[in-house]
């Protein structure tokens, strides 16, 4: 190990400890741990807001705490920003009567969730703030292509706001688990066991834009996997889009070295003592700390019927009250003012929020 990788480990905690450092076996079996049921009052309390917003005739896209106004579940939601940003760093909310409900409706509830979780951001160049989960038909094995937008196994990863949530409208025929696990606790695996992979990790690594890039701005972003910033680990992964910036020559250069820690990486969050899964049903709500957490999707076998395919809704949040962010993920926010950050934005971009 260099002088520097020890300089580095001595800045570095042996062991991360709390409950956002989890292990997936135990979450497995401590659903309570994880998942809140809406009871009456919550759905009817939901719906009232809904009504009470569609009643201004106004786009989604606009919606506020204000124009969704909730007499009660607003407590839980203040409840679940502590349990995202110092707790376990996830929650699924289930029990909404999504099939009772029209597209504009569900939408309407999930984006009023998200108005008094935080500030929604763009999810693409094209400015959406309400993204659409589904097969779109697109080339996995295309560099440029966004893998959400296909039906392959998606490999764990963070996305670039400090949280996403998704909405389940339906659900594929066979397959499309949700996984999800623990960065601190890949991190305290790695401490123990291969100290010096572990320190490449925090070296920075680029990752590709996919084609979506800001003005001014090269096509690759240079984040580490890991920063240890302000007393806090912060996670930054999407192994397909490390492996695709090396086309261009300006990123940093894996060595063997580098690809070993992150194929360690890979093994750690695939390891199913590590991660749980989980399989989103309609009207399930699922939110994660993308700072803490990474999430994944097993690959799907869709319905033939296109009415009937798997589809989900997406929100990416920035949340007030949130940790603070080193200097390097202005390349991928934009800004890292808390409350104000995170996103995907081109000098194409529009705000707005399509339906479908």
């Amino acid at each position: 190990m260099s002088s520097a990788s020890q300089t580095l480990l001595h800045t570095l905690p042996s062991c991360i400890e709390g409950v956002s450092a989890w292990r997936g076996t135990d979450m497995s079996n401590n659903p309570d741990t994880w998942l809140y049921t809406l009871n009456r009052n919550d759905i009817q309390d939901l719906e009232q807001a809904a009504n009470s917003f569609l009643a201004l005739k106004q786009d989604v896209g606009t919606i506020t705490k204000t124009t969704f106004p909730l007499t009660s579940f607003h407590r839980h939601l203040k409840t679940l920003t502590d349990v995202l940003l110092t707790g376990v760093g996830l929650e699924v909310i289930r029990g909404l009567p999504i099939s009772e409900y029209s597209q504009e409706f569900a939408a309407t509830i999930f984006c009023g969730i998200g108005a008094h979780l935080g500030t929604a951001r763009s999810q693409n160049a094209q400015g959406h703030i309400l993204g659409h989960v589904r097969d779109t038909g697109a080339d996995a094995s295309d560099p440029n292509s966004r893998i959400y937008q296909t039906s392959e196994r998606q490999t764990f990863h963070t996305d670039s706001a400090d949280l996403v949530g998704l909405l389940c409208i339906k659900q594929a025929k066979e397959g499309g688990l949700s996984l999800l696990v623990s960065a601190e606790t890949i991190y305290n695996r790695m401490r123990a066991a291969r100290p010096d992979l572990l320190t490449l990790l925090f070296d920075p690594i680029a990752t590709d834009r996919r084609g979506e890039v800001p003005e001014g701005e090269l096509p690759f972003v240079s984040i580490p996997v890991f920063s240890w910033h302000d007393g806090q680990l912060t996670v930054f992964y999407q192994r397909q889009y490390i492996d695709s910036a090396q086309r261009f020559d300006e990123a940093m250069r894996l060595t063997p070295a580098h690809i070993e820690a992150l194929d360690l990486f890979d093994a750690l969050a695939n390891d199913p003592d590590n991660h749980f899964s989980m399989q989103l049903v309609p009207g399930d709500m699922q939110f994660v700390y993308n700072h803490s957490q990474l999430h994944d999707r097993t690959g799907f076998l869709d319905w033939p019927e296109k009415n009937q395919r798997r589809h989900l809704m997406r929100l990416w949040l920035s949340l007030e009250g949130d940790r603070a962010l080193p200097e390097c993920f202005k390349q991928r926010y934009g800004s890292i003012e808390i409350g104000n950050r995170g996103g995907i934005v081109t000098q194409e971009t529009t705000l707005h929020a399509p339906l479908d």
